[in-house]
């Protein structure tokens, strides 16, 4: 299956464990493809990930994740020592938070690539790397954080599949769909009318300080993942040692907090924008590209906004290849235009600042849909 291949390196290994969980070949007259799957869609995706291998585009530059990783570390360290040189006024407080934020998204982009497998060939140390940056540098569970990931890639925007949508319908309504069977079935769990007002002051600010500090820590406890929480213990001592010997304690958590918040804001608009604006609907058990075309869009492609999205301004070509390092994305992106050219299928691409404001026009055009239906006798 498309999908299998698209998640794993090591291929021979991982195959070892399908053999217990074989029960039998397919009957000589049976179809091997679903009627739900376009056929040739499959035959031609499965000629151009042969082709994308033996460009090598799957290979990854090691110097290039190297000075990822360096540039993070320069920044973490750069921002305790702006407040252990100019002390802790306002100025260096405000320049040091902005710089702690940049070093932890950058290093939740590389975390990301880490997870995905993308950076090394060998998945332990892209396993064994994982745990530094997302454990150690950032604080939350690396096996927490591919739990749920690798739901979000299977069955991307699909309800009950995807748990990035788990928000609906419990703080928003998403999707022109969802929005209207709600709204007929008279549930109101929030003012759906009013999200593209409230989701400023509540999903972006707020993910990371509050749902996500406690969900992987959750998670890690109930699935016993005891390495994970070493790991994680050990960012908040380096943190707390560091940063509370120079500031009191108020001061220190209000550091903490603020730039959670920030990273939070930068990382929810960035991972939205090539989502939430897409179709949301139940799993239609399409093929794997079609899949992920229906839930996915890019991003323009320009030097900062690679570094501002981590990449993910390449979404489309992201979830077709999961495992393709970023730095490959903007080659194989011609030729992914080329697929959808031939079968017909949307390949949007969008300016940055338009993705951002898709985000609230795709709330608020669902809450007026819920609006709607809910008043509708």
């Amino acid at each position: 299956q498309d999908a299998f291949v698209a998640f794993h390196v090591d291929k021979v290994l991982v195959s070892k464990y399908l053999k217990p969980l074989q029960i039998g070949e397919l009957a000589p007259d049976q179809p091997s493809i679903e009627p739900t799957k376009n056929e040739k869609l499959v035959k031609d995706f499965r000629e151009l990930r042969a082709t994308v291998e033996r460009m090598g585009l799957l290979e990854p530059n090691q110097l290039f994740f190297f000075l990822l990783l360096a540039h993070i570390l320069l920044l973490d360290t750069a921002a305790w020592l702006i407040l252990f040189y100019f002390g802790t006024s306002l100025l260096p407080f405000a320049f040091s938070l902005l710089l702690l934020t940049i070093s932890q998204v950058q290093a939740s982009w590389l975390q990301h690539d880490l997870g995905h497998l993308s950076v090394f060939r060998k998945a332990k140390w892209n396993h064994l790397l994982h745990k530094f940056v997302m454990c150690h540098l950032i604080g939350a569970s690396a096996k927490w954080w591919t739990l749920l990931h690798s739901q979000h890639h299977a069955k991307p925007n699909c309800f009950h599949k995807d748990p990035d949508i788990d928000m609906h319908p419990f703080l928003f309504t998403l999707g022109k769909k969802f929005s209207v069977e709600l709204g007929i079935k008279k549930k109101k769990y929030m003012p759906y009318n009013h999200q593209h007002k409230y989701f400023f002051i509540t999903l972006p600010p707020l993910l990371f300080p509050t749902y996500f500090h406690c969900h992987t820590f959750y998670i890690a406890y109930t699935k016993k993942y005891w390495m994970d929480l070493v790991w994680m213990l050990t960012f908040y001592i380096r943190f707390f040692y560091t940063y509370g010997s120079l500031l009191e304690t108020k001061s220190l958590l209000a550091y903490y907090f603020i730039f959670r918040m920030l990273e939070s804001s930068w990382f929810v608009w960035v991972s939205q924008m090539n989502h939430i604006p897409m179709d949301i609907d139940y799993d239609k058990n399409l093929d794997w590209v079609s899949t992920q075309l229906q839930a996915t869009c890019n991003v323009e492609q320009s030097l900062f906004n690679d570094w501002f999205t981590g990449h993910l301004n390449f979404q489309i070509e992201h979830h077709l290849f999961p495992t393709m390092p970023r730095h490959n994305y903007w080659k194989v992106a011609p030729l992914v235009k080329s697929l959808c050219a031939k079968h017909g299928l949307e390949y949007q691409c969008k300016p940055l600042l338009t993705a951002f404001a898709d985000i609230v026009h795709s709330l608020k055009s669902s809450g007026e849909l819920w609006h709607d239906a809910y008043l509708h006798k």
